[in-house]
């Protein structure tokens, strides 16, 4: 009986990624601004040599990616709006080499003010980036990054849920003055 059946290949598999519901928590109350961010995500103080005090790290341990989030004081004669701008604007595009496109956004946000966002698709380090400032007193950045060798067309569904996520902390996001 085995010796008549008829052997097919099998379609090719994809894996099967289950994403957890949204659900959120707010910033601690030791940061110049609040938002709400991911409980699936861990916050942590971003380590790195050049980090100052108000840097963190949101880990999403199961899909090996983090997103970056820096703040800079405009009040510090230092840090210039326009210069912090043209930064913002030189991390994304020096993705471009590799991006196959390149989407930038404004949005309006619940706090009144404006977040620039920029996706990018391809096979880049960073597939999306945001920033807002009031213009006078802060400024606020984030980067999603992964840390896998896995093609981004395979991760579009994990990048698509952190976006998510993202756009929440954004429409959550208030200054402390």
């Amino acid at each position: 009986m085995s010796c008549e059946e008829v052997y097919l290949p099998k379609p090719k598999g994809y894996n099967r990624i289950d994403l957890p519901e949204a659900k959120y928590q707010i910033l601690p109350d030791t940061f110049p601004f609040k938002f709400q961010y991911s409980d699936y995500s861990i916050l942590s103080a971003d380590d790195s040599p050049n980090a100052e005090r108000y840097w963190v790290n949101l880990t999403y341990p199961k899909f090996d990616a983090l997103v970056q989030l820096t703040y800079k004081s405009l009040i510090d004669p230092k840090n210039k709006p326009e210069v912090l701008l043209n930064e913002a604007f030189e991390l994304a595009m020096k993705h471009n080499v590799k991006a196959y496109g390149i989407e930038e956004s404004l949005i309006q946000i619940p706090n009144g003010q404006v977040a620039s966002i920029t996706e990018l698709e391809g096979e880049v380090p960073t597939q999306f980036q945001f920033f807002t400032s009031d213009s006078t007193h802060h400024f606020f950045r984030g980067a999603l990054y992964f840390n896998t060798a896995t093609k981004n067309d395979s991760l579009a569904p994990i990048i698509e849920f952190i976006k998510t996520d993202m756009i929440h902390l954004l429409n959550s996001f208030e200054w402390k003055y």
